[in-house]
């Protein structure tokens, strides 16, 4: 279920994410909607993600290689390089901020 308080999260954090699914293996634009689809993600549009994929190659973040494709065109397969793994690190680091002050907030609010 992604309400519209989700999918305004995301938009924060999907690049991350993908990034993240990245920096565990190379893989091509399904491949990384069908991974999301496993983590829960099930709403996000296949569009969204090869948009982000192509903002993601425009600011250096990943390296692509053209694939041949049993069926049909050649495939993008994008692999995080060390641009990218930088920026993960930033996001990660930002993220278990962010996570900390949240779960803080939350707890006080229980009190």
């Amino acid at each position: 279920m992604v309400g519209k308080q989700m999918t305004e999260m995301l938009k924060g954090t999907l690049e991350g994410i993908v990034l993240g699914i990245l920096a565990l293996a190379p893989a091509y634009g399904y491949e990384i909607t069908a991974r999301l689809r496993e983590q829960g993600f099930a709403d996000i549009a296949e569009g969204t993600i090869y948009a982000l994929l192509l903002r993601v190659e425009q600011k250096g973040l990943v390296d692509v290689e053209r694939v041949p494709s049993e069926k049909g065109p050649a495939r993008k397969v994008y692999s995080l390089n060390a641009r990218g793994q930088q920026f993960l690190e930033e996001f990660w680091t930002t993220w278990g901020f962010l996570a900390d002050r949240l779960a803080r907030l939350r707890e006080e609010g229980k009190q």
